[in-house]
């Protein structure tokens, strides 16, 4: 690019001429002196766009940017939404924040506009995970609260992750209302940056202590533990927020031989030691997987750095260690819980699990055959959160999760949780091996009881501008022409989440699904296979979730079933690209 469209070009006078600082603005004119038109334009062709969930970007100058003026305007906005929506209250918010790079100075700046609004604020004195923030919250009573974090994504990116009351993240129709408030900002004058010290309450070990008696009062096989107290595990925050905490709650269930791989126990925004910090990536636990190697682990975990998500390594039937994907880490969780809760005869009818439609349809089997009532949400763990708080009291949750590595077992919180996650994966862990079996074996058991279910989610990136458009395009193309097969078998179903209407092909019927709106379809094929298609809401992707599944007869056809499964994944993949 050899120049600046005048819109961009207005965008920047606004921050060359407005109330922004110094530092700011020269940093804007360097890049004009250096030509970056590029870099200029993806910075300030739009508004960093507060979503449904917060916001989420690159950190550095420019509208589109994460820094201390979008993150203000987003809190000015928060603020007038809570004011308008609890008139007369004593307002009071949670604030944390993960290892990401500024992200200590932004929280900061968060705690300044909150408490220059009159807005009572719990800050924590230092890094903690998504989950906690959740979990004060509700042990507070506050009305909100915000994690700052951008999760798994790359070191350049930070995000603002907004909270109700309940210690999820706001859903329909109040997301939308505080959306409306953060838009009606037009000027960074708008924005109330001089705090007030006397609103701000440091917090940090009290509530701690209170999270994690939280999550061991959640063990339900103690006798196991103590019989398996020296199960080898391996564990990595990724240089995050659970360094602490995990190894802390595993200690408290009883688990006294826990190997740290030290290299990323250090807190670095950097991730010095990752290409991604994203336990979903094989990559990501290359480092836990070598010190497994050496010390002949039973089980290797790690978490992303905001502590909401695990991934997990478990030796199979050759003693070599596999990294198991979220739907077969999320269905062991549910398996084990159900078959605990059942064998301590404490399922009565009335209990549930939660999980969304993009997850493994296993986890469905496995309800059913316990006489569990199983839902389905949008994707989004705010939706299961939402869920549980509206049948708090009426129906007793157990567990829940979704294919992107996220877990939660017990109410204690409304977002995702690798803590307790970690806990309960060690104690399913021990509890197989003191049965003389072992986690991987107890995944082909589960498989020859309830069917093989095998899924490949395969992620497009479009970057900038002219990915958006694509991604958008490829969405409407889908709405317009369906595939008629996948993988060689006929599309029977057509589910369109954002008409709310879902299709037989052959009979042309239409029914209603009962869910809120939302950017995705979903194929379904005579045989039971799927295929959904989302674009990302925290990344410049659209995502393909597939999911295959047939009977296996027998644990030692595994192999076998299972790389015909993928190869049909692999037809229907192709199918979609053409």
């Amino acid at each position: 690019m050899n120049a600046l469209d005048s819109a961009v070009q207005n965008k920047i006078n606004e921050w060359l001429e407005g109330s922004y600082d110094e530092e700011t603005k020269a940093a804007i004119r360097q890049k004009l002196d250096d030509k970056q038109f590029d870099e200029l334009t993806d910075a300030f062709y739009k508004d960093l766009e507060f979503g449904t969930g917060g916001l989420r970007g690159i950190m550095g100058i420019g509208s589109n940017r994460v820094n201390k003026y979008t993150f203000g305007i987003a809190t000015q906005g928060l603020s007038n939404f809570l004011k308008k929506e609890y008139p007369g209250r004593e307002l009071k918010v949670a604030i944390a924040h993960d290892c990401r790079n500024n992200s200590e100075k932004l929280a900061k700046v968060v705690a300044d506009v909150f408490s220059a609004n009159g807005i009572k604020v719990f800050f924590f004195d230092a890094l903690r995970p998504t989950p906690e923030l959740s979990f004060a919250i509700r042990e507070l009573g506050c009305q909100s609260g915000v994690m700052l974090t951008a999760s798994h994504n790359p070191k350049e990116y930070n995000g603002y992750k907004a909270y109700d009351a309940n210690g999820g993240q706001f859903v329909y129709p109040y997301d939308k209302m505080v959306m409306e408030e953060v838009q009606k900002i037009k000027n960074v004058n708008e924005v109330n940056f001089d705090g007030n010290d006397d609103l701000v309450e440091v917090i940090g070990r009290d509530m701690d202590e209170k999270y994690l008696k939280a999550l061991a009062d959640l063990s339900v096989s103690k006798e196991a533990i103590k019989r398996q107290k020296d199960l080898k595990i391996v564990f990595s925050p990724i240089h995050g927020t659970s360094r602490k905490l995990v190894p802390d709650v595993l200690k408290r269930y009883g688990f006294e031989n826990v190997t740290l791989v030290e290299e990323q126990m250090t807190v670095d925004g950097n991730f010095p030691t990752v290409v991604y910090p994203n336990p979903e990536e094989k990559e990501a636990l290359n480092m836990a997987l070598e010190k497994a190697k050496e010390i002949d682990a039973d089980l290797v975990m790690a978490t992303d750095p905001d502590a909401d998500r695990v991934g997990i390594a478990v030796k199979n039937m050759n003693g070599d260690f596999v990294l198991l994907n979220g739907n077969q880490t999320g269905s062991l969780i549910i398996n084990y819980m159900l078959t605990a809760w059942e064998e301590a005869r404490k399922i009565t009818g009335n209990e549930y699990i939660v999980k969304t439609v993009v997850t493994s349809y296993l986890i469905d089997r496995i309800a059913k055959s316990k006489g569990v009532e199983c839902f389905n949400t949008l994707t989004g763990f705010k939706y299961i959160g939402e869920l549980m708080t509206q049948l708090e009291g009426k129906k007793q949750f157990i567990a829940g999760g979704e294919e992107s590595y996220g877990y939660l077992i017990g109410d204690h919180v409304r977002d995702k949780d690798a803590v307790v996650s970690c806990a309960i994966i060690a104690e399913m862990t021990a509890f197989y091996k003191d049965q003389g079996t072992s986690l991987y074996e107890a995944m082909l058991d589960m498989y020859v009881e309830h069917g093989l279910f095998r899924e490949n989610l395969v992620s497009v990136t479009k970057k900038g501008k002219s990915g958006a458009e694509e991604i958008q395009q490829m969405m409407m193309n889908f709405r317009a022409n369906p595939p008629k097969k996948l993988g060689g078998s006929q599309v029977v179903t057509v589910k369109d989440y954002q008409t709310a209407k879902e299709k037989n092909m052959a009979t042309g019927e239409i029914k209603d699904i009962d869910l809120p709106k939302s950017n995705v379809l979903q194929f379904i094929t005579e045989d039971g296979a799927i295929v959904s298609a989302r674009p990302s809401g925290t990344e410049p992707k659209i995502k393909f979730y597939c999911s295959v599944n047939t009977n296996l007869m027998s644990a030692e056809d595994y192999n076998q079933v299972a790389s015909t499964l993928d190869k049909k994944i692999e037809m229907m993949i192709e199918g979609l690209k053409n």
